[in-house]
């Protein structure tokens, strides 16, 4: 059977019609998203959102098959990088990935993030992803064991650009461009309700990995591109949840993304599976399994972040590190007001100055409590000593 290189072989990109189920997924994520975070200081949302940007580059490292551990990222961010080469460029790799989200979420805070589906805002998430990649990792191995360097932020164009992803035969080099236009007018979300703005996430998710636009790292640009999908579909949360964790966990085993990845790339069966060249009843399984995966990680991180559970977890971890018992009132303090004059410590933690001092300096010596200056106001931080304490259950125990 001859492959169709028509962009429209990408068809549906749309569920014409959408079920009951999925109506009721998409409310739900509506819902729960608006709800996240709704009781937390902006500063101290915005720290948890740095520590959810470390889980998603873990997660997302996972699905690549790059076990990259926390503690690793951790460094990385700090700029201790390891000696070997596999290790350092795997840390690399995940510094990139909380860099360029980060600049996602600002540049979605200030007002001027392009459309996430466009061609200009992908390829700049593709170039912007290996900017300080060694040279190494840009050496891609082809057809028959050639060597080819890839050219962040290019599609594949060339004629030894073929590649095959599985079962899965991606349009030829040749062909790519004009899938992507087709791409970019289907996906945009100028234009859609809500509602459909929500339901297109996973539709071209799927879609931008089956045409595999570049030669390597399309699964993490289909991550951070769904990622700011989220945000300018207005369930984005302020960045306090993250897709790629249930995509690595799936939602009854790990297998389950790579098996309905594959299940989307069915073709059309029959007059009633609608009028594309691909399944529309995949497409709706595909879509419905994937707002599961989303409404399952809001629920998940909404009772991680839940005002009480935080201070609950507070006093766990005051108790767990052997700090003063005043550190809870004053940790407390933090978390509600976003962030804390270093002058205030003394009427937070209940204490004479001196004493209010150097427990404020524990905290800080600790890393439970940070600032952008060495006199400035403190707000929570959390390094992954804190995390495996206060949030146990965000990565694997191993």
């Amino acid at each position: 059977m001859a492959v169709i290189e028509a962009s429209s072989r990408i068809e549906p990109c749309l569920l014409d019609e959408v079920g009951a189920g999925i109506v009721d997924l998409v409310s739900a994520i509506s819902s729960a998203s608006q709800a996240l975070g709704m009781r937390l200081h902006p500063r101290s949302a915005e720290s948890l959102a740095d520590l959810v940007r470390v889980m998603n580059c873990y997660y997302s490292n996972l699905i690549e098959g790059h076990n990259t551990t926390p503690r690793e990222i951790e460094s990385a961010l700090a700029d201790r990088l390891d000696s070997t080469e596999e290790r350092r460029n795997l840390q690399i790799e995940a510094r990139a990935h909380i860099r360029l989200q980060r600049e996602i979420d600002r540049r979605f805070a200030a007002g001027d993030l392009p459309e996430a589906a466009s061609m200009p805002f992908i390829r700049w998430l593709h170039r912007s992803f290996y900017d300080d990649a060694p040279e190494a990792m840009l050496n891609i191995t082809g057809a028959g064991g050639r060597v080819i360097r890839m050219t962040p932020g290019e599609f594949r164009g060339a004629a030894d650009h073929e590649v095959t992803v599985g079962r899965h035969a991606p349009p030829s080099p040749g062909a790519v461009l004009a899938f992507m236009e087709h791409f970019e007018r289907r996906y945009r979300f100028d234009g859609m309700g809500a509602g459909t703005r929500i339901t297109a996430i996973p539709a071209a998710h799927h879609r931008l990995n089956y045409i595999h636009p570049f030669l390597d790292g399309n699964g993490r640009v289909s991550r951070l591109m769904s990622h700011a999908m989220a945000l300018q579909a207005g369930i984005g949360a302020h960045g306090l949840w993250s897709v790629s964790r249930g995509l690595a966990r799936g939602l009854e085993s790990r297998g389950d993304y790579k098996r309905m990845m594959d299940h989307a790339d069915m073709p059309r069966q029959g007059d009633l599976d609608g009028r594309g060249n691909l399944s529309r009843r995949a497409l709706a399984d595909f879509t419905a399994w994937f707002l599961r995966v989303c409404l399952d990680q809001i629920t998940f991180m909404t009772s991680l972040f839940e005002l009480e559970t935080l201070i609950g977890r507070l006093r766990l971890y005051v108790g767990q590190r052997g700090l003063r018992g005043e550190a809870v009132p004053l940790l407390e303090h933090v978390l509600q007001r976003g962030e804390m004059p270093r002058g205030d410590a003394p009427r937070a933690a209940g204490l004479k100055e001196r004493a209010a001092r150097d427990l404020l300096a524990a905290l800080v010596g600790d890393g439970i409590l940070g600032s952008e200056t060495p006199k400035g106001a403190v707000s929570l931080r959390f390094p992954q000593h804190a995390v495996e304490i206060l949030f146990p259950s965000l990565f694997p125990r191993a």
